[in-house]
């Protein structure tokens, strides 16, 4: 996964006589223009109710990326207005107290994102959100590259990581980021 940036997750409930864009898909599976436009009509059509979560990099490391991950869908779900009855969750696990905020919980779906088109277009939510937010860092911190890699462990990012050292955006609890904090701290020592 990313090496920076925050972890998005997107609750979504579409209504039943609901038209997808032809090209909803798993958001992995879609260019980033299909994503780009899959998004705007999310947003714009007003039968869709949906909410995203942003949990950030600091919050990753303090409590790992599976519980931030789960804590996300938590709170994306919780955020929908009306409350959801139940959800299906994309993958292998259920985040704890999901009853709290849907009536009748929830459901975990492996693969859900090429089974379900209201996780199919959680997925777009979520990945536009997060694509975006990596433009928004490469604005701040250019010499890491964020709008091409979006966080991954490219190896030009990898490079830009070894050769400055993480930025804020940066998941310490990762090894690589780790190894390119203590280089730069023996660095900082030795001048």
């Amino acid at each position: 996964g990313p090496l920076a940036g925050p972890v998005v997750a997107a609750a979504v409930v579409l209504p039943r006589d609901y038209v997808p864009p032809t090209s909803l898909n798993d958001s992995k599976q879609m260019s980033e223009g299909e994503r780009e436009a899959v998004f705007e009509a999310l947003m714009a059509d007003k039968s869709v109710t949906k909410a995203v979560s942003v949990i950030s990099a600091k919050t990753i490391d303090e409590i790992n990326i599976l519980q931030a991950t789960l804590k996300g869908m938590r709170e994306s779900c919780g955020a929908l207005k009306p409350k959801a009855q139940y959800a299906l969750i994309d993958g292998n696990k259920v985040p704890d107290e999901m009853e709290s905020v849907c009536e009748e919980g929830a459901h975990a779906v492996v693969k859900g994102d090429t089974k379900s088109l209201a996780i199919s277009a959680a997925s777009v939510l979520a990945k536009v959100t997060r694509d975006r937010m990596c433009v928004e860092m490469d604005a701040k911190w250019p010499q890491y590259g964020f709008a091409g890699h979006k966080g991954y462990p490219t190896a030009a990012h990898r490079a830009a990581l070894m050769q400055h050292g993480p930025c804020p955006e940066h998941r310490r609890s990762y090894t690589p980021v780790a190894q390119a904090e203590e280089k730069h701290a023996k660095k900082s020592k030795n001048k």
